[in-house]
């Protein structure tokens, strides 16, 4: 099948492109930098440079592909963070349409059923709807949980504090997960030609904040290591202070609190994956490394 994969050399998107290359299909890569052609053809895919905010570049890449794989490339220095997702979501409508490609992935998010109280996630439910609304084609979107390596923004705070705190913390309960976990998922959904599911969710663990706090800490050498739940405003004013957008920074701790009072987790509560391979113990390895280069 050709298959095109946006997300460039990415945490998911390489792997994701290294499983199908293996399995005989035809990859195009997606990259915004031209620096990634000669590691993306090193791959054994073909590269394709441009913008995902360009209809028009994306609706002829797309031409000829049997399925192609959306997410949203990050941009926390957008002025309005949602606004920036409904673009992107946009621009992959329209050129979905109007190559006429047929099968499409689209990276989500757990807590992207709600349509708002979720922070940046709520861009990922507008996006879902978005394309929810193409006629014709089978989608699927995949709904991953907190991403390991989001832990390491906690290193400052735990050299400076001895600590992490947030807005959530205790014995907050969430999803954790491997981006190879999300790439395995997503490659099992594409090569599943038989089977169509509309959602994916995708977790490679499940603990609390006091659990991850107790084995990130033991890895780092200080093994009384807590998570503290702050009150809202002790999260935002630094964040503030520190120069983060005010748009940015409001989102953030309303995904906190999405995480806190258990509105994220609800739908993924009632839809449980089967959990991948990478433990919470065996990110803390890596984790660990992170934080000493730091």
């Amino acid at each position: 099948m050709k298959i095109v994969i946006t997300g460039s050399l990415g945490h998911i998107s390489k792997p994701l492109a290294t499983a199908l290359i293996q399995k005989g299909h035809t990859v195009t890569l997606i990259s915004s930098n031209p620096q990634k052609q000669g590691p993306i053809e090193a791959l054994g895919a073909t590269a394709a440079i441009g913008q995902v905010t360009d209809a028009a570049f994306l609706t002829s890449t797309f031409t000829g592909a049997d399925m192609v794989y959306c997410m949203v490339p990050p941009n926390y220095a957008a002025p309005d963070v949602i606004a920036y997702y409904e673009t992107v979501g946009s621009c992959y409508a329209q050129a979905i349409q109007q190559s006429g490609v047929k099968r499409v992935f689209h990276l989500s998010s757990f807590g992207a059923h709600l349509s708002s109280g979720t922070g940046f996630i709520t861009g990922s439910y507008k996006v879902e709807q978005l394309l929810n609304a193409l006629p014709q084609i089978q989608l699927t979107h995949i709904r991953p949980g907190y991403f390991y390596y989001n832990l390491l923004h906690f290193t400052g705070m735990i050299k400076a504090a001895g600590f992490i705190g947030s807005v959530y913390g205790g014995n907050d309960s969430f999803p954790l997960v491997a981006p190879t976990d999300i790439a395995a998922a997503t490659a099992e959904e594409i090569l599943a030609t038989n089977v169509h599911n509309p959602v994916r969710y995708v977790a490679s663990d499940e603990r609390t904040c006091n659990e991850i706090a107790a084995v990130l800490g033991k890895a780092i050498g200080i093994p009384d290591l807590k998570w503290l739940t702050l009150e809202k405003e002790q999260v935002l004013q630094p964040l503030l202070q520190n120069g983060m957008p005010e748009n940015t920074a409001m989102n953030f701790v309303e995904l906190g609190l999405a995480i806190h009072n258990g509105l994220l987790q609800e739908d993924f509560i009632t839809n449980k994956p089967v959990l991948g391979k990478v433990k919470l113990e065996d990110y803390a390895t890596e984790f660990a490394a992170g934080f000493h280069q730091q």
